[in-house]
């Protein structure tokens, strides 16, 4: 089953804006060939950059999972995966808080998150102001876990509206690994009934 699950993260398609400077399918795809216990640290990189600045899919790090090759079960890597991933995405949710508040009204952070085909202001009027007046943290923990919903957007959202260091990098590392379970329910299920 795991073969499966392999070939269908890896075949998720993959909408990035044109405009970035970076081999984008470079570094995806090098989280998704890295073995051993050097792929813990590529997952760990990979996520504190989606949470930077990477409008990537969080879901590919479960690629190497299958591969890691650490004398481990299949459940214990996924495991070791998932942690990895949480804890480079909480690095990069503080950075991205700090980022956050100091340009939460920047022209040049707005523009360039517009070009990449998001309005920040509006989508945060609309969504997450009320998403986080509500729910606080919780909210942006429950908002990460959506496979497929762009991180990066979602921590800059709330980072222009919430300052706590600890609760953000928790809730941000929760919604990650939520995430990522949330994915191999959703793939194993439907493989299984396939």
């Amino acid at each position: 089953m795991t073969s499966h699950f392999t070939a269908a993260v890896a075949s998720a398609p993959l909408t990035v804006p044109l405009a970035l400077p970076i081999d984008i399918l470079g570094i995806q795809h090098l989280v998704e060939t890295a073995t051993g216990p050097i792929a813990l640290i590529v997952v760990a990189v990979y996520s504190f950059l989606i949470a930077v600045v990477l409008p990537l899919p969080s879901e590919v790090v479960l690629v190497p999972a299958t591969s890691l090759d650490l004398g481990f079960s299949y459940p214990v890597q996924l495991v070791l995966v998932m942690l990895a991933s949480g804890v480079g995405k909480a690095g990069g949710s503080v950075l991205a808080l700090y980022i956050g508040r100091g340009a939460s009204h920047s022209g040049p952070v707005t523009t360039l998150l517009r070009r990449a085909g998001y309005d920040p202001v509006a989508w945060s009027k609309h969504r997450v102001v009320d998403l986080v007046r509500a729910y606080g943290y919780v909210g942006l923990a429950l908002g990460l876990t959506v496979p497929g919903f762009p991180d990066t957007l979602s921590i800059y959202a709330f980072s222009v509206l919430e300052s706590d260091y600890l609760k953000f990098a928790a809730a941000t590392f929760a919604g990650s690994v939520g995430r990522l379970v949330v994915t191999v329910l959703l793939v194993e299920g439907t493989l299984a009934v396939v």
